[in-house]
C-alpha cells in the first residue's frame, strides 16, 4: 500500500506492507530511532508518539492507519515547539534532564510524548492529574516521583506541544 505521512514536519511517501506497525515504519522508513520498540503489546508506552496531536502507542497501530496524518516523535518535539530545527530542547525534555527524571532512559520518549499530550489539554495539572495522564506508560527504574516533578516543572513553564 502507498501511504503519505508527515513525520516531524517532513513528508514521506512510501509503499509499505499492510501489516507494518507504525513504530517500525518510523524507525525503518523515517529514520526516527528515538522512538523505541518496547513490548510490542501496547503495555509499556515507550513507543508513544503524537498522531495529529494526540498520544498513541505506535506499536499498536499499523503504518497504513497513519496515512495522511501528522506524526510527531520525540526527535521532532523540540522543532514543533520552537518552530525551528535549532537542536534546542523542548521544555519537557529540559525538565526531564533537570529533574533527573530518567535512569536507563528507555521509557523517556514515551513519557515525554504522553506528557506533551496531557499538557496540551491540561496546561496546569495537579500531581494526581499528571499521574493519571501518564497511566499506561511504565518505568522500571525511577519510581515515577522525578518524572511527575519534571512534568509539573514543565507545566509551570507553560509548555505548548
Amino acid at each position: 500500500m502507498r501511504i503519505t505521512v508527515n513525520v516531524d514536519g517532513v513528508r514521506y511517501d512510501d509503499d509499505v506492507e499492510p501489516r507494518l506497525l507504525l513504530v517500525h515504519y518510523l524507525r525503518e522508513h523515517a529514520g526516527r530511532t528515538g522512538t523505541p520498540v518496547g513490548c510490542d503489546t501496547s503495555n509499556c508506552g515507550a513507543c508513544t508518539v503524537l498522531l495529529n496531536g494526540t498520544s498513541v502507542k505506535s506499536c499498536s497501530m499499523l503504518a497504513v492507519q497513519a496515512d495522511g496524518a501528522e506524526v510527531t516523535t520525540i526527535q521532532g518535539l523540540a522543532a514543533t515547539a520552537n518552530g525551528t530545527a535549532d537542536g534546542g530542547l523542548h521544555p519537557l525534555q529540559r525538565a526531564f534532564h533537570e529533574e533527573h527524571a530518567l535512569q536507563c532512559g528507555y521509557c523517556t520518549p514515551g513519557m515525554i510524548m504522553a506528557a506533551a499530550d496531557l499538557l496540551k489539554d491540561n496546561p496546569h495539572p495537579t500531581e494526581e492529574e499528571v499521574r493519571d495522564g501518564l497511566e499506561g506508560n511504565l518505568c522500571r527504574c525511577t519510581g515515577y516521583q522525578n518524572i511527575v516533578k519534571a512534568v509539573l516543572k514543565a507545566a509551570n513553564q507553560e509548555v505548548k506541544a
